[in-house]
């Protein structure tokens, strides 16, 4: 196979894992509190629609809060496995699990910093029920930047080591 399609491969399973993960959290966390209401398939995206009026402001701040705390666990356990992952045989497998390291550590902290206010809020309008937007933009600019850091520092050597073999 070649090194495009692995590319290819790679992005739409970054994607796919990325929504099975955020819009997961999202799910369990409106199972917990008992207002789980519809999935909305929306053109690439998915939703998790809520009954809004059965939560205090509190646990839609959580609900919120949920999928990016889940991004960024698996993003930072993919992170320290990368070593390991770079081992596997497999190509495509590898390349499936750097795009999907990317993806995980990177999506939320952009779009909680910078990207929420141009396309109209999303978690955010709920995480700044529960903490000051400027200071959960500013938290999610540093989670950001650390995690830049972190994907220049260790996974990318991995990575690109396993990848020149």
């Amino acid at each position: 196979m070649n090194k495009r399609i692995r590319q290819y491969v790679g992005i739409i399973a970054a994607i796919v894992t990325y929504y099975i993960v955020h819009e997961g959290a999202h799910l369990i966390c409106a199972c917990i509190f008992g207002v789980y209401k519809h999935v909305y398939f929306k053109g690439i995206g998915v939703q998790v629609d809520v009954y809004r009026k059965k939560m205090t402001d509190t646990e839609l701040g959580v609900f919120c809060l949920a999928g990016a705390a889940a991004t960024l666990f698996a993003g930072y356990s993919l992170a320290y496995c990368s070593g390991s992952f770079c081992k596997i045989k497999s190509k495509l497998v590898r390349a499936a699990l750097y795009y999907i390291t990317i993806a995980l550590l990177m999506l939320d902290p952009l779009y909680l910093s910078i990207i929420c206010p141009l396309v109209g809020g999303g978690d955010m309008n709920g995480i700044k029920l529960i903490f000051p937007e400027v200071v959960a933009r500013v938290v999610f600019g540093m989670l950001f930047i650390i995690n830049g850091v972190l994907f220049w520092k260790k996974v990318l050597p991995s990575y690109k080591m396993a990848f020149s073999e």
